[in-house]
């Protein structure tokens, strides 16, 4: 079992006793399976959820980010701001309507985008600003929402790890102009199959990305804006999802009390461990740095233990979109270079987080 399957059989574990039956059948009996009741209803309870005036379903996560970015109108070849060790998945929506990404390095404790790199690049070349809050820890937004304010240059954030997040009230999604989430079924909030959302405070943003989900129309068969397209949340996933969300802190709390049995356990070890266990870290992947990875992932193999890398290759280093970064990514080519992920999930049994545990305290003393 690989990690992704791993995910998905942890996913389904957390679901175990949801009744999903029930709005699947009241779905089928309404015969409506695009944008009716249960869409509408989804949005409005995650908007009120996050705090925010406007949600906005789309077929996935990346959609939203794309969407996200026409909906501010960040043109053909305009530069947007992103960090390149989260999966190349901001990069692919940047390229997708034309920009230029523009990748500075990242915080050595949380690994999101670094405040102080930010501010050596921001000018009025700078279109848009992506935030990604990776592993579910939140990045330092409000510096970044400040220093971008003063530029006047909008942010967007990628909340695709992040449901739940939060620091002084806030949740992820709420601070900058537009947020973007997936709702894929591995997503701490994840629907049986694909999802997204984009959500905002802005009346005018909100009704641009209604018109960008279905075809630009602004009205049917009147096609208004361009960048349109067809991406729709289906009946099926915002039933599921409205089920899903009343449990989404309690799952974040179980993930976070894995983390946190895992940073006691290994901090004497000479590995980096996430840098909170904290309300802003709902540990979508629980993430350890050390240097020999490749005989660490193969030392809990042999253990029946399974480990991920996410991810492996700086976005600046795919084959497909070779680029040339404006300042140096130190940390992020040795964060791409050392990190390892580790169960992390509700629905772990407390004796399989002792096994895991197990195993990584015998690698760290075998090699002491």
């Amino acid at each position: 079992m690989d990690m992704h399957e791993l995910e998905l059989f942890c996913a389904a574990k957390a679901n175990a006793g949801l009744d999903f039956i029930t709005p699947l059948h009241k779905v089928l009996a309404s015969q409506r399976y695009v944008m009716g009741n249960e869409t509408r209803s989804f949005e409005n309870e995650f908007a009120g959820y996050l705090g925010v005036n406007h949600c906005i379903s789309v077929a996935n996560g990346s959609d939203a980010l794309e969407l996200a970015l026409r909906s501010l109108d960040v043109p053909s070849g305009g530069r947007v701001v992103t960090v390149a060790n989260a999966g190349f998945y901001a990069s692919s929506a940047i390229y997708a309507i034309g920009a230029e990404p523009v990748y500075l390095d990242v915080d050595s404790a949380t690994l999101n985008l670094c405040p102080s790199a930010l501010a050596a690049v921001l000018d009025a070349s700078i279109a848009a600003i992506i935030v990604t809050h990776l592993y579910g820890q939140l990045a330092a937004i409000e510096d970044i929402i400040r220093l971008a304010s003063a530029a006047g240059i909008p942010v967007v954030e990628d909340c695709a790890q992040a449901h739940g997040a939060r620091r002084n009230g806030k949740l992820a999604g709420s601070f900058g102009a537009v947020a973007c989430f997936s709702f894929y079924p591995t997503k701490n909030l994840g629907a049986l199959g694909d999802g997204g959302a984009v959500v905002t405070n802005d009346h005018d943003i909100a009704t641009r990305l209604r018109q960008l989900r279905q075809y630009g129309w602004a009205q049917k068969y009147q096609v208004a804006i361009p960048g349109g397209r067809n991406s729709r949340m289906d009946e099926m996933q915002a039933a599921i999802l409205r089920i899903k969300l009343p449990y989404l802190d309690g799952w974040n709390e179980q993930r976070r009390s894995i983390a946190q049995r895992y940073n006691a356990a290994f901090a004497g070890f000479d590995a980096r461990l996430p840098c909170s266990t904290a309300s802003d870290y709902v540990a979508h992947l629980y993430v350890v740095r050390l240097a020999d990875r490749q005989r660490f992932i193969s030392a809990l193999k042999r253990k029946a233990i399974t480990a991920d890398i996410h991810y492996p290759t700086p976005d600046h280093r795919q084959a497909a979109y070779i680029a040339r970064p404006p300042l140096p990514l130190t940390v992020t080519g040795l964060a791409c270079d050392t990190v390892v992920s580790l169960p992390c999930y509700p629905g772990l049994a407390a004796d399989e987080v002792d096994r895991v545990i197990a195993a990584v305290s015998a690698y760290f003393k075998q090699e002491g």
